[in-house]
């Protein structure tokens, strides 16, 4: 993989700054912009052999396997659900028949990739962003003159996650029962979110592909009962709708219950096929990886997906007052966090963009302390504790534009590498980098496209 990276290096130093205002040009052309921001102010890719590519597809996609497993699992088994630091809510939520089996129609695994290793951080399983702007972001950088002459010397492949999107949904419509040959789909989330352009980069897709598709709020659905002048069922701009893409959070659904109001009862009364289902909190929670790491859960995994578990799932345990079991024997928990400070990570049970994660290496004692107590404070809303895990870090190229002119500097970025499985199918990546520990666009982070070498 070196001599990949120093090839396109030396394109980069040989001409890459004019590359840099054709690339923002491209992206703001294409909508790759979160918040108004450009997505990616790099200049390389970020590569990955084939080797690698089937690595993580096999850790990925059992990845989502064991979530699904344990989604249907807890719809009988109280005790998981109380593992997992569900609200009652939540739980109210997930108790609704979805009328179809699969609970993330997309997932997306965040995860460290090095050469001797792959560790997972966390797992979305409920409304993961980015294809749109992965694969946005793939085609701007394949059309680039680098490109180009980067291809003379190297078979350099793009994914296409915006297409195996779709397909997974329209399979979750069949799944539920959906017969239109062209269903109509709503992407729906609050109009001010600002992830709002990728959600017209997949309606543009989406229709490109033959599957009409609308962009809308929450609070411009309606729902309407059978009638002489329609069918029962959720509406928006008189036209009914028959698959919703949920990407508006179960967080506001919750909160703000009333302008959701017709979306919760087409999808309590069945009609409308919704995915991500309202079961896919259960997985989606940062304990879920306290479920599969907890030796008392070790019945639900087979011999091979233990050893999985234990090559790439880090350590996770629910903060609380009282014991753990940990290779072989039982720890006293709050103990154990306080001795091992620069070996742990904590973060809240259910956030999003690093909201409230606590690096112990990071933080002095006193810190990690208040940290610890919070997690006890706040046991109903659920805090878990992880192991540290290894982190990738390389150098980028950056376009920057001191002095007015383009010009390129190199920084040394963490690199966070999420593999998306859309209906347990390794569908492609979303790469982010970072100055900080923590890699992910809401904070301030960049994207990069990934492409497999080789």
């Amino acid at each position: 993989m070196r001599d990949v990276i120093e090839s396109w290096d030396q394109l980069v130093t040989a001409g890459g700054a004019a590359e840099c205002g054709t690339l923002a040009n491209a992206m703001r052309a294409r909508r790759l912009t979160f918040g108004g921001r450009l997505l990616c102010p790099f200049l390389r890719p970020f590569f990955l052999e084939s080797r690698d590519q089937a690595r993580v597809a096999e850790a990925a996609e059992t990845l989502w396997t064991l979530g699904e497993r344990i989604a249907q699992a807890a719809m009988q088994d109280q005790s998981l659900l109380s593992d997992l630091v569900l609200s009652e809510a939540e739980i109210a939520l997930a108790r609704i028949d979805p009328r179809y089996q699969t609970t993330s129609t997309a997932a997306r695994a965040d995860a460290f990739l090095l050469p001797g290793s792959l560790r997972f951080a966390e797992y979305n399983g409920e409304s993961p962003a980015g294809a749109g702007y992965s694969q946005g972001l793939a085609e701007v950088f394949g059309e680039t003159t680098m490109m180009a002459r980067f291809r003379e010397r190297f078979d350099a492949r793009m994914f296409h996650p915006v297409d195996r999107l779709l397909d997974a949904l329209v399979a979750g419509y069949r799944e539920w029962g959906g017969v239109e040959p062209a269903p109509l789909v709503a992407i729906v989330d609050w109009r001010e979110v600002p992830t709002y352009s990728e959600f017209e980069l997949l309606r543009d897709a989406f229709v490109a592909r033959g599957v009409p598709t609308i962009v809308c709020d929450p609070r411009d659905l309606t729902h309407a009962e059978s009638s002489a002048a329609g069918a029962a069922g959720l509406y928006v701009a008189g036209r009914r709708v028959d698959l919703v893409y949920r990407r508006v959070l179960i967080n506001d659904i919750i909160a703000r219950r009333d302008e959701c109001a017709a979306l919760l009862t087409a999808y309590e009364r069945g009609t409308v096929c919704v995915a991500n289902s309202l079961r896919c909190k259960i997985p989606h929670k940062k304990a879920f990886f306290a479920v599969l790491t907890d030796e008392r859960r070790a019945g639900l995994f087979s011999a091979a997906e233990r050893a999985l578990i234990a090559r790439h799932v880090p350590w996770t345990a629910v903060v609380r007052e009282g014991t753990v079991r940990r290779d072989g024997a039982d720890i006293d928990l709050l103990r154990y966090l306080r001795q091992h400070r620069e070996r742990l990570v904590l973060k809240p049970n259910d956030e999003y963009g690093g909201t409230g994660v606590t690096l112990g290496w990071e933080v002095s004692e006193s810190d990690w302390e208040q940290a610890i107590a919070r997690g006890v404070r706040e046991g109903d809303r659920g805090w878990v504790a992880q192991e540290r895990i290894e982190v990738r870090r390389e150098l980028f190229p950056v376009c920057t534009d001191a002095g007015g002119a383009p010009e390129i500097v190199m920084r040394d970025m963490l690199v966070d590498f999420a593999p998306y499985v859309f209906r347990g199918k390794l569908a492609g990546f979303l790469t982010r980098l970072s100055a900080t520990g923590l890699a992910n666009v809401t904070s301030g982070g960049g994207q990069v496209p990934a492409f497999v070498v080789g």
